[in-house]
């Protein structure tokens, strides 16, 4: 492993002004972005076309899930999480890239740093993956509306009061602290090489998977396509990773969703 340079673990952001490299990189994944929630809104549209899936639950029939139904939700949650996670992963990418130009070179540090994204998204794919049967299930027990938003208050208020209570566990705190300061993840995780690229994306993947999987379960309280709120959603995490102060914010904000969910018990 190479030495590191000394910076603080705390860095949460990368070195200005950026290099020529680092701003391609960008624009690159800022336009994967755009079109990840440019697709979403295509998505939105057609679940809405007389016919579909909402239309058939407002009408109140049942609505069997075909094989395409079953690809387009997989690939409405895939571009979802592209749409919502890339932003936040993008000091920690930048930053190996930053390194990647240090100690590696040529075509080698190319592609080191496009199996370490690629690996970062297959983790989130993976989670869609789940997504998609878990709304399955509720979908089948007839616990969702036509907006993919919980319709019992036991289930809204089980998501919140999970989510608010995870914000204070230690394996939440274990998982932001990797993806609050990018530094320590790299002082801690570095593998050199092609290989050690995927492996560092695997890890990074399972470390922001860790710090967000239950705020994910949200979207099943504001409506999975509810864009206003998964955008919301989105927006929170990007804060809670790169503030100084994102975990205060995320043990304040678990306070907020535990009360929250008692009021929705209570109501």
């Amino acid at each position: 492993m190479p030495e590191l340079p000394a910076e603080p673990a705390r860095q949460r952001l990368p070195h200005w002004p950026l290099s020529a490299e680092q701003w391609l990189l960008l624009l690159c994944l800022l336009t994967l972005t755009g079109l990840a929630w440019w697709l979403l809104l295509r998505m939105a549209a057609t679940m809405a076309l007389p016919g579909g899936m909402a239309d058939l639950a407002m009408a109140g029939m049942p609505m069997p899930w075909t094989a395409s139904d079953a690809l387009l939700m997989l690939a409405m949650w895939a571009v979802m999480m592209v749409g919502m996670m890339l932003p936040s992963a993008l000091p920690m990418i930048l930053l190996y890239q930053h390194m990647l130009h240090r100690y590696s070179a040529g075509a080698r540090r190319h592609l080191a740093l496009l199996l370490f994204c690629l690996a970062y998204l297959l983790v989130w794919s993976g989670f869609s993956l789940l997504a998609t049967g878990l709304q399955w299930g509720l979908d089948h027990l007839a616990l969702l509306n036509p907006q993919m938003r919980s319709e019992s208050r036991w289930l809204g208020a089980a998501l919140l009061l999970s989510a608010g209570v995870y914000q204070w566990l230690p394996s939440k705190a274990a998982c932001l602290a990797y993806c609050h300061g990018p530094v320590q993840f790299l002082m801690s995780h570095w593998r050199p090489g092609i290989i050690g690229g995927w492996r560092m994306g695997l890890a990074h993947g399972r470390y922001c998977l860790g710090c967000c999987w239950l705020l994910m379960g949200l979207l099943f309280v504001g409506g999975v396509m509810n864009l206003l709120w998964v955008a919301l959603i989105g927006g929170y995490v990007l804060l809670e990773k790169i503030l100084p102060q994102g975990p205060w914010l995320g043990r304040i904000t678990g306070l907020l969703l535990i009360a929250a969910g008692l009021a929705m018990l209570l109501a």
